[in-house]
């Protein structure tokens, strides 16, 4: 089987093995054919800390090619996506049917690969304070992987949506994400006070963020794009009882579940993936490097024929 394996000898220190183990599913696992794989700014971190044999990939997308033997899950031929900790870069990958997501047909493998990550990440920060309807939620990092999706769910909560964007040249694509709101700074005293923030930007955006929390708010982080953020007392002084909080992947027992109404979402046309770079999956050094020097927005996502 062909996947990808990191190889500090092979450039990028990465290399399309020819010759991996199948997949040995569990008996709550099916496998996947793979026909589309997502890539996440945070793999980027994990290839550098295991350098020498290690199997990437957790976003995929495609069809079940052997069902889980204790009945759970898809049966063979379903177009799932799936959440996976590693080995996703590869023409098949076990995949826990309680992380998969049945696809209809109005949602392309390439659409599925770009949601398990960012996707969760964003439906899940966004979860954190309750109902949204009437509140007033800013997104920095708009146009990024997170970013997108955080976005467009929020409008979907009926929540009014500032985006944050690095630049007046990304302004275009978070109006097209729908945001009622586009700044580049936050430094705006005509800023009104927002209800919650989502930050996957870190450093002097996350500060001034913060800076910009109603009282009793919350701000949600999930990126360090920037760097570590250096708060203090002060920096909570106009925001009394607001708080900062970070979002993981627990509970793991509600992946499949939230995927799919994210997958809802992408088919009734809610939520639409913006994917800044699709590219043969043989191609995925060159897209790595891409997304190592900034220059893919939204997602990167990577097809076998």
């Amino acid at each position: 089987m062909r996947g990808f394996i990191t190889d500090p000898k092979a450039p990028g220190g990465l290399r399309l093995a020819e010759d991996l183990p199948e997949p040995d599913p569990a008996a709550d696992e099916v496998v996947m054919e793979v026909y589309a794989y997502g890539i996440n700014r945070g793999e980027l971190f994990l290839l550098q800390q295991r350098a020498d044999g290690w199997r990437p990939g957790q976003d995929v997308g495609g069809v079940v090619v052997h069902a889980a033997a204790d009945g759970s899950g898809p049966p063979e031929g379903t177009r799932i996506v799936g959440i996976v900790d590693w080995e996703g870069w590869a023409e098949r990958v076990a995949v826990p049917t309680r992380w998969t997501a049945v696809l209809s047909d109005e949602v392309s493998f390439e659409q599925a690969a770009s949601l398990p990550i960012a996707g969760l990440t964003a439906l899940r920060a966004l979860r954190v304070d309750g109902p949204l309807l009437g509140r007033r939620v800013l997104v920095t990092g708009a146009t990024g992987g997170v970013g997108q999706f955080a976005v467009q769910l929020g409008i979907a909560a009926g929540a009014h949506v500032t985006a944050q964007v690095s630049s007046p040249e990304r302004e275009e694509e978070a109006q097209m994400l729908g945001a009622h709101e586009i700044v580049v700074s936050l430094d705006d005293e005509t800023l009104d006070p927002f209800d919650l923030v989502l930050d996957g930007v870190g450093g002097p955006i996350l500060r001034d963020a913060v800076h910009q929390l109603a009282p009793g708010a919350t701000a949600v982080t999930y990126g360090v794009l920037a760097g570590p953020a250096e708060l203090g007392l002060p920096d909570f002084s106009s925001s009394p009882n607001a708080k900062v909080g970070f979002i993981h992947s627990y509970p793991e027992e509600t992946k499949g579940v939230d995927l799919a109404t994210l997958v809802r979402f992408v088919g009734n046309g809610q939520l639409t993936p913006l994917l800044g770079m699709v590219r043969d999956w043989e191609q995925t050094r060159e897209v790595l490097d891409a997304l190592r020097d900034r220059q893919v927005r939204g997602k990167a996502v990577l097809t076998r024929g």
